[in-house]
Parts: C-alpha cells; structure tokens; sequence
C-alpha cells in the first residue's frame, strides 16, 4: 500500500509553534515513528506552505496512490480549490486534524476539506494521523 501524508502552511513548524495546542514534537520525528510502526507501506511525506503547491501534489498523486492523509492547516477553512482538487482525483483522502478545531474560534469550524475527504479526524494530537492511516488501511 501506497500512502501519503500532505501538510499544508505553518505545520512545518509543529514542535515550535503553539506547543501548548500543537505538542513539542516536530513532524519529522513523528514521521519516522509512523514509518516504524507500519513497515510494510510505503509511505512519503510533503509539506508547503503553499496552495498551489499542495494542490500540484495532491494533482501529481491522486490517481496513483492508495490513499491521502491531509492537514491542510488554515486552508482548510478558506480553500475551495483544495476541495475542488480532492474532488478531481480517485484516491481517498481523510482529513486530518492536530487539534480540536470545534473547541477552537469559530472560523475553524467551517471546513471545505471534509465534506470531499472520506473521513475526519480532529483533536488527538499527532495521534490524529496513525488514525487516518488505520482508517485508509481498512478500506
């Protein structure tokens, strides 16, 4: 199986940022234990700060790979060409939350991600993602 993980703008600075709502562990760490806990998938990273070159990515993998896991950060609330890309592609994607963005400003409430993605996984920190890669496993 073939999965990748999309982060998208200022998660590039999870371990620094906010580590009161985002953790002090940097992405990259945490990537090397998801790699460690499932061996048996290939499984790649990307990371902008971006728009376009998110949707470049999602554009360039989503026909090939079996599954997308995708945080898109703050574009998730003001993004409907991100969801137009995830609507334009054949790979599932679950949407992927650090936080619980429903106990966070409202703004963060409205998401044009989810309602394109196969699932939503919000509020368990960087536990979020081993979660998305469960759910895409077991499709």
């Amino acid at each position: 199986m073939n999965l990748i993980i999309i982060n998208g703008p200022n998660l590039n600075l999870l371990g620094k940022r906010e580590p009161e709502i985002y953790g002090k562990e940097t992405f990259g760490d945490y990537f090397e234990q998801l790699k460690g806990l499932y061996p048996d998938i290939s499984l790649t990273y990307f990371q902008s700060n971006s728009e376009g070159a998110l949707i470049d990515k999602i554009h360039e993998v989503g026909f090939s790979i079996d599954g997308i896991v995708l945080n898109a950060g703050a574009y998730t609330h003001t993004s409907l060409a991100i969801a137009d890309a995830i609507s334009g592609i054949s790979s599932p994607v679950v949407e992927v939350h650090i936080s619980n963005v429903h106990k966070r400003e409202s703004i963060r409430h409205k998401t044009f991600v989810g309602p394109v993605a196969v699932g939503t996984i919000a509020g368990f920190g960087l536990d979020s993602y081993r979660l998305a890669i469960e759910a895409l496993l077991k499709r």
